[in-house]
């Protein structure tokens, strides 16, 4: 009987129609024809990394902004694009992308280079190695290709905190030791400050260029969305104002294009599955608040105990304004740890994990200037106030476990 009702189910599935056209233009994977409003960035990547074209190494590059802006999108199509030209006109250039958030990936230096490496056909253990022998397999491969390698390393910053800087001034350096082949780093990091703590030796030796990715406004997400939906929905199945307030809602979330288009693609999941021929107002809602809890249950689960304590103690002392400073959550920590037998933190490293937590998306921080007494910074919840309470009490009960 199950059997059946369930064989039953997805061949009534299927019969259905269904209310995409292209589901997959609504997936973080997807690769449009064109950039939007991002006319100018393109133009200025393209300018610094044109003369490999001609066989000249262009400039180190690294691409900053929040989750969302449309940095690793713009890269891909503007590398995509040197590709396409360097194999027409037979030029020797060679392209290697890496995200450097991905686990056994860019965790340690050894795996790092293990892994760009790989991209020259060299096979090396996962350990064993002296750290200086895997380095030189990655000279040794980029030596043999005689031409320009663009390295880009997108979510460098993740990088640098697994690993240290010391891997930046070392593939800075490697270019003293080639002869037929030279490498420009490109990297991507959604923390426009992390730079800040990099080593002094390995930034005069990276002489790189910056560039800045801003918010995209609720216009040019409405926009941005505009075009997603006119690929992935049948026409007339968005009803009037869902993507006017998908975008408003987003673009007051640090304009991240992403989860626009995530919030847009679950809205239609939802419509769907309850049959509804439309994606009106009340399938955004039901999508929005389905994100958020999925969002903000994940980094709970997910992060060590000392990252769970820093949220409940910013969830714990949040005022009526929803606002709190980061003196008053380290003393709050420093207490809850003693509770939990926890060794505190130092409230630098403390400092960090809110960064993290920004980064995230699940707080704001803004700093203030008070005057002669200097500046603070103060914290607000960026999660639904909906899913505050549920999420005190998992974190409760994730540090009591």
């Amino acid at each position: 009987m199950q059997k059946k009702s369930v064989s039953g189910f997805f061949e009534e599935f299927l019969d259905k129609e269904s209310l995409f056209i292209d589901r997959k233009a609504l997936l973080i994977s997807y690769m449009p024809d064109t950039i939007s409003h991002r006319d100018k960035e393109i133009k200025q990547i393209a300018s610094i990394l044109a003369p490999a074209l001609k066989q000249e190494k262009p400039s180190n590059l690294f691409i900053y902004g929040n989750t969302g802006t449309g940095k690793t999108l713009t890269l891909k199509h503007i590398t995509e694009n040197m590709g396409l030209v360097a194999k027409q006109k037979n030029i020797p250039l060679k392209i290697i992308y890496s995200n450097c958030k991905l686990k056994k990936v860019a965790d340690t230096e050894y795996r790092l280079m293990a892994h760009l490496a790989s991209f020259f056909g060299r096979s090396i253990p996962s350990t064993g190695l002296p750290t200086d022998e895997v380095y030189k397999a990655f000279y040794d491969s980029v030596e043999k290709e005689t031409g320009i390698v663009l390295l880009v390393l997108d979510e460098i910053d993740q990088l640098v905190r697994k690993a240290g800087d010391n891997i930046l001034y070392n593939l800075s350096r490697i270019n003293e030791e080639l002869k037929q082949s030279q490498i420009t780093l490109v990297g991507i990091s959604n923390d426009t400050s992390f730079m800040d703590s990099v080593d002094a030796r390995a930034k005069s030796s990276l002489s790189e260029e910056d560039l800045f990715f801003p918010p995209y406004n609720a216009v040019e997400m409405k926009s941005i969305l505009q075009d997603r939906a006119k690929k992935a929905f049948k026409p007339g199945t968005i009803k009037s104002g869902v993507l006017e307030k998908c975008a408003a809602y987003t673009a007051r979330e640090h304009g991240d294009a992403r989860k626009a288009i995530e919030l847009l693609r679950v809205a239609g999941e939802i419509a769907e599955r309850e049959g509804s021929n439309t994606v009106d107002l009340q399938h955004l809602d039901t999508a929005e608040d389905k994100l958020e809890k999925e969002k903000i249950f994940d980094v709970i689960k997910t992060q060590p105990k000392q990252f769970q304590a820093v949220l409940f103690s910013i969830i714990s002392i949040k005022n009526t304004n929803n606002q709190t400073y980061t003196g008053e959550i380290y003393d709050f920590y420093k207490k809850l740890c003693f509770k939990l037998g926890l060794r505190p933190l130092t409230q630098r490293r403390v400092s960090d994990i809110i960064k993290e937590f920004e980064l995230m998306g699940v707080i704001n921080t803004k700093t203030i200037s008070k005057g002669r007494y200097g500046r603070v910074r103060t914290i607000s919840l960026s999660i639904s106030p909906s899913t505050i309470p549920l999420t005190q009490k998992i974190l409760e009960e994730e540090l009591s476990s």
